[in-house]
């Protein structure tokens, strides 16, 4: 089958572009903003890329399937020809992997809205460790698995990233509808994507849709430590539900977790009985809890009776996933990270666990406005809250803040309140005057600093040179 992708060089959209040419299928694209490493991984794949929009190359092509990305709306050239030719069938990327990859697969779907592809790539690890040859799909680079996304041993198990995110602009569900789930995990759920949710209760219904198409011998792994996730679960009769948490009362309880400079651990025990204790590099309460969730649903679809056959020993090699507090310097005097923290939960938990990881050290956040909903001011009181954790706060101008008006983020007024809260906030005019402010601090003294840049896009290019001046 010739397959076609509108918008291939996404990461979602290339990744499943790269699924089906290893099924086998011919497979090219279109799009705007072709750049490594996904066109590098798309040409090596042997997939064409053919730059631009054009409906006229479209119709010579005559696929026999079109993949309508999410960069594709009314208006769109080839969008246009679509639906006046009425000749080429199309399909969202969603209805794509649900009809050639997901609907003969035990699926494992990570959804939440954190956490989910650190979740869904240590779900796929543990399966590969045990033995299982699964599939993955991760919306970002694992570390850990030789690519962001493999089909796996046909009919076997999958591992998918369930984003709650719109499907195409003709289908207004959240992605994960279609994504067929055996073992569903719900990390959490919060108020985000304010672009098309209108409120919690708004993100709170689309999560009990994709919770309602659970088999019943299937499972939901929920966080048994999140109200929001609880209230979704406390009326579920037609599926096994399971909770993960720190509380007594879980089925699966992460217990005597432990932090230092090198790292942490915990224990994770099931139903009173420990299942094994996992020693790794990679900080925080909140990644333990991700861990936990991922063995939990994995060990469930390896064996619904017993999780704990599942093993366990991969996660102390765990490296993550790069933007994920990804450390890019390390010296005695300074560490810079890279993150890709975009809501205030993500940074609150990033910072508080920084400040036990490098206690001697000043704590630096860098924090881009960036994504529909961080560059808003429907989130501001949040993220100011959470960066009070930093000694010096250092806040980007919202991204595309002309196009927003009176609803953009202030920087200015944040950073203010942050100095009158004791610490030091600075609001630079633009990313590369934030780049030079905060170089001139780091060399300014001798005080050791830990600084990290939180941003879920590219802060200008800064994170990088910042990275190259001081090293």
């Amino acid at each position: 089958m010739r397959i076609y992708f509108m918008g291939i060089c996404g990461t979602a959209m290339g990744n499943a572009a790269l699924l089906m040419r290893a099924l086998g299928h011919e497979v090219m694209g279109s799009d705007t903003g072709i750049y490594p490493p996904m066109s590098d991984h798309l040409r090596g794949a042997g997939v064409d890329i053919l730059e631009g929009w054009s409906a006229e190359r479209l119709a010579q092509l005559k696929p026999d399937l079109v993949v309508v990305g999410n960069v594709a709306s009314r208006g769109h050239p080839e969008v246009e020809w679509l639906l006046e030719a009425r000749t080429q069938p199309y399909v969202s990327l969603p209805e794509l992997l649900r009809t050639r990859l997901l609907n003969d697969r035990r699926n494992v779907v990570v959804a939440g809205t954190h956490g989910k592809t650190t979740t869904t790539c240590m779900a796929a690890v543990l399966l590969k460790a045990n033995g299982t040859e699964p599939g993955w799909l991760v919306g970002g680079v694992p570390r850990d698995l030789p690519d962001s996304s493999h089909p796996g041993k046909r009919g076997g198990p999958f591992v998918i990233e369930g984003d709650e995110y719109d499907t195409a602009f003709f289908d207004k569900r959240s992605k994960f509808i279609q994504y067929l789930p055996h073992v569903l995990a719900i990390n959490n759920c919060e108020f985000d994507h304010a672009d098309i949710f209108r409120d919690l209760d708004d993100v709170l219904r689309t999560f009990s849709h994709v919770i309602r198409i659970v088999p019943r011998d299937g499972a939901i792994v929920a966080n048994g430590d999140d109200a929001n996730v609880l209230g979704l679960v406390k009326n579920v009769t037609w599926a096994p539900v399971v909770r993960v948490g720190t509380g007594a009362g879980n089925d699966a309880v992460i217990a005597d977790f432990q932090e230092s400079s090198t790292g942490s651990s915990f224990t994770l025990v099931w139903k009173g009985k420990e299942w094994g204790r996992v020693k790794w590099a990679l900080p925080g309460l909140f990644n333990a809890r991700n861990a936990a969730m991922a063995a939990v649903s994995a060990g469930l679809l390896l064996d619904a009776r017993d999780p704990t056959k599942l093993k366990l020993d991969s996660l102390d090699k765990f490296q993550g996933v790069q933007r994920r507090q990804q450390v890019l310097v390390d010296r005695p005097e300074l560490t810079v990270i890279e993150d890709f923290g975009h809501h205030p939960t993500a940074l609150d938990l990033t910072l508080e666990s920084l400040r036990v990881r490098y206690p001697q050290h000043r704590l630096v956040a860098c924090f881009e406005p960036r994504s529909n909903t961080a560059a808003r001011k429907v989130m501001q009181d949040g993220f100011r809250e959470a960066l009070k954790q930093a000694d010096e706060v250092f806040l980007a101008p919202p991204h595309r803040a002309d196009k927003l008006g009176e609803e953009r983020f202030d920087s200015e007024g944040v950073a203010a309140a942050i100095t009158a809260a004791g610490k030091k906030g600075f609001a630079p005019a633009s990313n590369d005057a934030l780049l030079t402010e905060i170089t001139s601090l780091v060399k300014s003294d001798k005080f050791p600093r830990c600084v990290i840049f939180f941003s879920n896009g590219a802060f200008g290019g800064i994170i990088k040179k910042f990275a190259q001046a001081v090293a």
